[in-house]
């Protein structure tokens, strides 16, 4: 750890040390002498694979050694900040020499080689914080977009989004945006989120045309009356609670948001004649074990049964795992924790996942959305093989430089750069094992590659009514039994009882 009293790194005070290759090293000082009396005053240089014909004029400050006498010359010239700057192939000699600094209790300012940025395979960016390759992370290259299939389905369409300011939304907002739509609506009920989501698409696309509509989806006559209003021909439904956790304790939430607002958006598309609705679904709609995959279970068979009317809106759901780097997920978290000194907490040694990036999954969803067939309403993104989250954990803290410290019962390590690792088991309504089908379902391939179909059974008309009742009775009740138990019946009667597992024993 830093010692905290030590100057903020940001902003240097004192002397300062450059630690870098030769060519970094000369790069780093030439651009703060381009700063004027508002650089800091470097005192010398630390090269790693220092090489004998490097001379002290040839980089522009003293060279001072190697790594290892860092600490003995900094102490010496009362040097309390190092600005750092590594090549991202050099990894294994950045954690050597950040080991070195923390030992040192030498603040560090990390400085990306100018090579790095433009070829975007910076391992480190403002601040020091990593940037990761997230391909690497889970052992898989994303699918490319296949343009042609987007452009078709998008180009001059009035595109809609709900939960536009959200992760999968707002990268959906962007896609669209340069598939050339011929107007882009916003819908988000965060004002925050729908602010930075219209900034962003104002400034990557500006001859776009867009609205922006700060509504929630669950109120459904209002809902309408937009859709009346602005006529989308396409609407991608990714407004929904995600939090498994949170969503235990306010089942009521759940439904009200996941199932009533997935039917106020679908009804509304129907209504107003929208050519292509889209769900965005998740794994733990399978079998669920959690009121938050539950709930979007009722969604996607409210969904599938409203292609059994007689509209000219095709209506599907897109289903699929994690999604690396969304707001509020793991490796937010873990940066946070590193960033804190850890310890990084991990639910559970033999926990799984599957996970996608947000591009690729952006971009599979609109995908998805060209698929003309009437039995694909249910569309499974291939995700590869389910990653165990301890061997995502290691490989994420040591992209930072770090060794994980896995010793529950001793947690002090003799490694300088090492970082605790805390098991704290799964949460409430977590499984162990995600999955994107059940054992019934028959996957078929598309001409997507990437996406999967399943043709299914759609439920009786009447069944989706008495589930629409009795949710209903209990989207705003305030005892949490009573809508478990109500979401249980609606379970075991529409998918049958071998599928309900929600709270079952098997949940952990």
């Amino acid at each position: 750890m830093i010692d905290p009293e030590a100057p903020n790194p940001s902003t240097p005070a004192g002397p300062v040390i450059i630690v870098g290759t030769a060519a970094t090293a000369k790069s780093v000082i030439a651009q703060l002498r381009s700063l004027g009396s508002a650089s800091p005053r470097v005192v010398g240089t630390f090269l790693v694979n220092p090489d004998d014909s490097v001379r002290e004029d040839m980089i522009g400050a003293p060279l001072m050694g190697e790594v290892e006498d860092l600490p003995d010359v900094c102490a010496q010239l009362g040097v309390r900040t190092a600005i750092v700057s590594l090549p991202a192939a050099l990894s294994k000699a950045l954690a050597r020499v950040r080991a070195t600094l923390r030992a040192a209790n030498i603040g560090e300012r990390f400085f990306p080689p100018i090579t790095d940025m433009l070829a975007d395979t910076a391992l480190f960016v403002r601040g020091g914080s990593p940037r990761i390759d997230l391909a690497a992370l889970v052992g898989r290259q994303p699918r490319s977009l296949d343009e042609s299939r987007v452009r078709e389905l998008l180009q001059g369409k009035r595109a809609l989004i709900t939960g536009a300011g959200g992760s999968i939304g707002s990268e959906l907002a962007r896609r669209c945006a340069a598939a050339g739509v011929g107007e882009l609506i916003l819908l988000e009920r965060s004002e925050n989120a729908l602010f930075d989501i219209d900034r962003q698409v104002g400034a990557l696309f500006p001859a776009v045309k867009r609205k922006v509509v700060l509504h929630d989806v669950v109120e459904a006559d209002a809902t309408l009356r937009r859709f009346v209003a602005l006529r989308p021909q396409v609407v991608f439904h990714a407004a929904a609670h995600k939090h498994v956790p949170m969503m235990e304790d306010h089942p009521a939430a759940a439904v009200n948001n996941n199932l009533f607002g997935t039917k106020s958006v679908a009804d509304a598309s129907i209504a107003t004649g929208v050519e292509r609705f889209v769900m965005i679904s998740t794994d733990k709609a399978v079998n669920p074990t959690s009121v938050m995959g539950a709930t979007k279970r009722l969604a996607e068979i409210y969904v599938t049964a409203a292609n059994d009317t007689q509209h000219r809106t095709r209506c599907c759901l897109v289903r699929f795992g994690n999604v690396l780097g969304s707001n509020c997920s793991v490796l937010p978290i873990w940066s946070a924790q590193i960033a804190e000194g850890g310890p990084v907490t991990v639910t559970h040694p033999e926990m799984t996942r599957y996970f996608m990036t947000i591009p690729e999954a952006a971009s599979l969803v609109i995908q998805a959305a060209t698929v003309n067939d009437d039995h694909a309403e249910v569309l499974v993104l291939d995700m590869g093989e389910p990653v165990l989250i301890k061997g995502l954990a290691e490989r994420f803290i040591r992209a930072h430089g770090l060794v994980p410290d896995w010793n529950q019962q001793h947690p002090e390590s003799d490694e300088i750069n090492s970082i605790r690792v805390l098991f704290t088991g799964a949460r409430p309504g977590e499984k162990l094992h995600e999955e994107l089908s059940y054992s019934a379902e028959e996957l078929r391939q598309t001409p997507v590659p990437g996406v999967l179909a399943w043709k299914g059974k759609r439920p009786q008309r009447e069944q989706i009514m008495q589930m629409v009742a009795e949710m209903s009775g209990v989207r705003h009740a305030e005892t949490p039994s009573v809508v478990l138990d109500a979401i249980k019946r609606q379970l075991a009667m529409l998918d049958g009882p071998s599928q309900n597992h929600l709270l079952s024993a098997d949940a952990a």
